[in-house]
């Protein structure tokens, strides 16, 4: 599997300074639980998009509790992102996108509420 996060443009320089940092501690997988958490979000996403992308929605917006900002992530990057976790078993660094349009993301509370209200809709006609 390909992965689609960034090079380190330190890889193999004697002098990288993450060095300094020492070893990283092992990453414990994801519990079943845990990955089918992950899983059951991915599948959310993609009936997210399917019916938001059309009117305009860009992705979605994430409160980032390691640095206390909102995050306004397209389709694709969230869809990487869940894709990471679950293969990696751990979310990858994250940079605030430059100058997004807040009024081109939703919140997944949001995306979550359009879906059921779409689900509704279609039940009340049968």
């Amino acid at each position: 599997m390909h992965d689609e996060a960034p090079l380190d443009p330190f890889a193999g320089d004697p002098d990288d300074p993450a060095a300094a940092l020492g070893e990283l501690e092992e990453i414990a997988p994801l519990s079943s639980a845990e990955r089918e958490d992950v899983l059951a979000d991915l599948a959310d996403l993609e009936v997210f998009r399917t019916l938001l992308e059309p009117l305009g929605v860009r992705g979605l917006t994430v409160d980032c509790e390691d640095c206390g900002r909102t995050h306004y992530i397209d389709w694709e990057l969230l869809r990487g992102n869940l894709r990471h976790l679950l293969d990696e078993g751990q979310p990858r660094v994250h940079e605030p996108a430059l100058d997004p349009d807040p009024v081109d993301y939703v919140t997944w509370e949001y995306a979550r509420g359009y879906v059921d209200g779409v689900i509704d809709s279609e039940e009340g006609k049968g």
